[in-house]
């Protein structure tokens, strides 16, 4: 599918959390939401991106966003990485890759000459009406949130 650019409605969503709670595009209606699609949990990069957010949560949650992250690991997994980094928010579980799908974000890769699907690191920031705001594609892992805050 295709990937939704500024201006677009946001692809609805349900997908469990790292506890099992099932959570949705809905229930961020009248709210900025900053939803990041990462490859892999406990990796250098995504770390990084992670802990970016994190170290400016307050000021995130200040400029008025919430933050979800997003990725094919199981919640158990995300629980293992909110836990051993302190992430103050929610990671979403897409293990059957259905949200991945809905945001095209789900791509054919190459290393090392070897052709593969995984995640495409891209950030959606979504409006309170679910119209996408902006889409950062070129995600900077150290210094994400200073892509995001104004």
């Amino acid at each position: 599918m295709p990937r939704p650019q500024v201006g677009d409605p946001a692809p609805a969503f349900e997908a469990p959390d790292q506890n099992g709670k099932i959570r949705s595009l809905h229930e961020f209606k009248g709210q900025r939401l900053v939803l990041y699609f990462y490859p892999k949990d406990d990796t250098p990069g995504c770390t990084a991106e992670a802990c970016s957010l994190r170290d400016h949560y307050q000021s995130l949650l200040q400029a008025g966003y919430q933050i979800l992250g997003i990725s094919s690991d199981s919640p158990a997994s995300h629980q293992k990485f909110i836990t051993k980094f302190q992430l103050p928010f929610d990671l979403i579980s897409d293990q059957d890759k259905t949200v991945h799908e809905a945001f095209g974000t789900w791509i054919q890769k190459s290393m090392y000459g070897r052709s593969y699907m995984g995640t495409d690191r891209v950030t959606f920031v979504i409006g309170p009406d679910g119209i996408i705001q902006e889409v950062i594609a070129k995600v900077d892992t150290k210094n994400h949130a200073a892509q995001i805050l104004p």
